[in-house]
């Protein structure tokens, strides 16, 4: 066993190991090292990350005014003690928690929690739509946002929404809460802190940002000032980037790292009886989907989107390549929402797709660019794809690439098809219904880069009013049918194609306890984390 002493040491021998292929006898017992795919982090910012792999981090680093119980969703207290709202239900006030600090040492106070929301707003980077939802512009956010004292926020929204909507949506990461002062320091023009944030932290969570270096590795170390800082067992979190599962699965079974969130499910199967191995399970938000971009003549044509929801074998993906891994799921919305459906329409027909291609105008098929992550599990489902679409004539022209590249060209809407996931931001149904099922502009240069109806060209004519009308709604029964109603819309016209929910399944060491992959709506909480002492 190896003992690392500083912060710079905990960097530097365990990313020489990495590079230096050294076999490690075991993990420290104050640190948790992590092997994952983390190459679609574009920024460690707030208002700026928008990725899973961000969010896990920024989760483990910065606290919200509101937290989510991640088996009921409901809101539950964060940095703000209590909440009420205005009788005309538009005007919102949070009571912050007394005595809690930022990593820095200063007070977390109202001011910053309005200047956090402020400057997500006036950023207006992919996230901001989470904030700018209940009416909120760069005109009016200092006066709608605003600390009436220390202690006290007051958030000042342009209509009432359904109850418990904005308390929902601020659990997102957009909904962070930064040291002010600390940003201010290292402000940049009129970036408000964003270059610093993007390889910096200022928050009051667990963690602290100690370094991230983009296709290599995130260092997390404990923050001396967290309020639970005196029950954190793990003291350092080393997260590698490994795109290989194969690599991910030796790392684990020679005890290199702690823990491994991409094994595909025949590894999974292998290492589940290996002694001192374990595999834990968790059904989470994340939807994967197919993105038909209707700027293509091709893809534009609803016959031809149809044909491709017939051409996806989502039975024998998810009994064999997927198994274990990922359930059938055909709407929009995750199980467990409100308005969630479970009707699964579409099942592989190749000749049901042959005669609706016919129809289109394409009875030889076409062919078509298929943009995906380079990771094996897409890989592998982009293969499979590849293999049923050509049953019907339709050639997919296989484009792999890293995944930061992927949501580059995605959030620019410059792909064809592709294969992407989604993770809610927030336990609310609007979190999903407002990017897939609606699109207020759906101009080239509106670009609602957030926004996945916008990023496929999708103008969604149909569903818009309901989503907007949806959201303000007061009785949640009503609300409910409303939802479920505008799925089954999507499921016959969206060229947005969900296909499947994940089950993450994390494999560890049997000595490692407390790890939460965030359920439903959350990302990774690391702190939870034990480790018993090594047999």
């Amino acid at each position: 066993m190896f003992n690392l002493r500083t912060p710079v040491l905990a960097g530097s021998l365990l990313l020489g190991t990495a590079l230096g292929g050294m076999a490690l006898a075991e993990t420290p017992p104050d640190t948790l090292v992590i092997a994952t795919s983390i190459d679609d982090m574009l920024s460690m910012d707030p208002a700026q990350s928008f990725e899973i792999s961000g969010g896990d981090q920024i989760n483990n680093v910065y606290e919200t005014l509101v937290d989510v119980d991640p088996v009921s969703l409901q809101p539950i207290p964060g940095l703000a003690s209590e909440w009420s709202v205005s009788e005309d239900g538009k005007t919102f006030t949070f009571k912050m928690q007394e005595g809690r600090k930022f990593a820095s040492g200063n007070p977390v106070r109202a001011q910053d929690a309005a200047w956090s929301l402020q400057r997500v707003v006036k950023l207006d980077l992919t996230p901001a739509f989470i904030i700018t939802q209940f009416g909120l512009t760069k005109e009016n956010v200092e006066q709608n946002v605003r600390a009436t004292d220390d202690m006290t926020l007051v958030i000042q929204t342009d209509k009432p929404f359904a109850p418990t909507f904005l308390s929902n949506a601020l659990t997102a990461s957009a909904g962070s809460v930064v040291d002010m002062e600390t940003v201010m320091q290292h402000v940049e023009g009129e970036d408000l802190g964003n270059k610093w944030l993007s390889q910096n932290s200022a928050g009051s969570g667990a963690y602290v940002l100690r370094s991230w270096t983009p296709n290599e590795s995130v260092i997390l170390e404990a923050n001396p000032n967290w309020n639970r800082a005196a029950d954190l067992q793990m003291k350092r979190v080393f997260v590698r980037h490994v795109a290989e599962p194969a690599t991910q699965r030796l790392l684990l079974e020679k005890g290199d790292v702690d823990m491994v969130r991409n094994l595909t499910p025949t590894d999974i199967e292998a290492i589940s009886t290996v002694d001192g191995l374990k595999v834990q399970d968790s059904l989470r938000g994340l939807i994967y989907y197919l993105g038909a971009n209707q700027d293509n003549e091709i893809l534009k044509n609803p016959k031809v989107v149809e044909a491709i929801r017939y051409l996806v074998d989502y039975e024998g993906l998810t009994t064999t390549l997927l198994k274990g891994r990922d359930v059938i799921h055909q709407s929009f919305l995750p199980e467990g929402f409100l308005g969630e459906i479970k009707d699964n329409p579409y099942t592989l027909d190749v000749e049901k797709a042959k005669a609706l291609l016919a129809e289109a105008g394409y009875p030889d098929g076409f062919a078509i660019e298929f943009l995906m992550r380079n990771e094996q599990e897409r890989i592998d489902i982009g293969q499979a794809l590849q293999g049923t679409m050509a049953q019907a004539g339709i050639t997919l022209n296989l484009r792999p690439v890293v995944g930061s590249e992927a949501l580059e060209i995605y959030r620019a809407r410059n792909h064809e098809l592709t294969l992407q996931t989604w993770g809610t931001d927030y336990p609310d149904p609007h979190t999903n219904a407002s990017v897939f099922a609606a699109n207020p502009d759906n101009s080239v240069d509106a670009k609602l880069v957030g926004n996945l109806a916008w990023r496929n060209a999708y103008a969604a004519t149909e569903t818009t009013p309901m989503v907007d009308a949806a959201v303000i709604e007061q009785d949640e029964a009503t609300r409910r049918g409303m939802y479920e109603e505008m799925q089954r819309m999507a499921q016959a016209s969206s060229p947005l194609i969900p296909l499947f929910q994940q089950i993450e399944q994390t494999a560890m060491r049997s000595n490692v306890d407390g790890f939460q992959a965030g359920g439903a709506v959350e990302s990774a909480y690391y702190w939870p984390v034990t480790k018993a002492a090594a047999q």
